[in-house]
């Protein structure tokens, strides 16, 4: 009976750890994900550059001291909840990623015009969001994924800010909104680097 169980137990283990079929055993695809999980670990940490310039700089470093001040602002987080529903779908995932990178991108004048003595720091960080962007789009199209090609200039809206402490507050928020971003990229990323 116990080897009966075994026998029987064994391919439902072999099946409850298989990876999603379209994906699997994809070197290209597995390789892919390597190179952006460590390009996303760059851009984080190029963020953080950014925020601990704004914290030495402009005296703005801990969020829950600035909520108060966030309500009078009118931006909010870019959504990446296809990323970590239970019904994870790559496709939805990589093209909200490649949505909020958009965002970022275009946002990031405001921390320019904050520090305009690190704009090549920006500039850097653009130039790898647009390649993480870039490297994300031919990967979909390699898959066979629908993508959405977005037009090269920024058609979205720079924030507007009545103060200049509240532009001021509105590029550190910039900065925290897009660290979580991040964070949340990279995460699905190594998910599917798992699979």
């Amino acid at each position: 009976v116990l080897l009966l169980g075994v026998l029987l137990w064994a391919p439902w283990r072999a099946l409850h750890g298989a990876p999603l079929t379209e994906l699997s055993g994809d070197q290209d695809f597995q390789l892919f994900l390597q190179r952006n999980l460590e390009f996303t670990r760059k851009i984080h940490g190029d963020v953080a550059a950014l925020q601990r310039v704004v914290c030495d700089t402009l005296q703005l470093c801990k969020e829950d001291e600035l909520l108060l001040v966030r309500q009078d602002l009118d931006f909010t987080q870019v959504p990446l909840e296809q990323c970590h529903k239970r019904t994870f779908q790559a496709e939805t995932c990589f093209s909200q990623i490649r949505a909020g990178l958009r965002v970022y991108h275009g946002s990031l004048a405001t921390i320019q015009a904050l520090l305009p003595g690190h704009a090549g720091l920006v500039e850097t960080l653009q130039l790898d969001m647009a390649n993480l962007s870039s490297n994300i789009q031919q990967q979909m199209e390699d898959l066979g994924l629908a993508t959405v090609t977005y037009p090269s200039e920024n058609q979205d809206p720079l924030p507007t800010f009545s103060t200049h402490f509240h532009h001021q507050v509105g590029g550190f928020f910039i900065l925290a909104n897009f660290q979580r971003f991040l964070e949340t990229a990279y995460r699905a990323l190594r998910h599917l680097a798992s699979l």
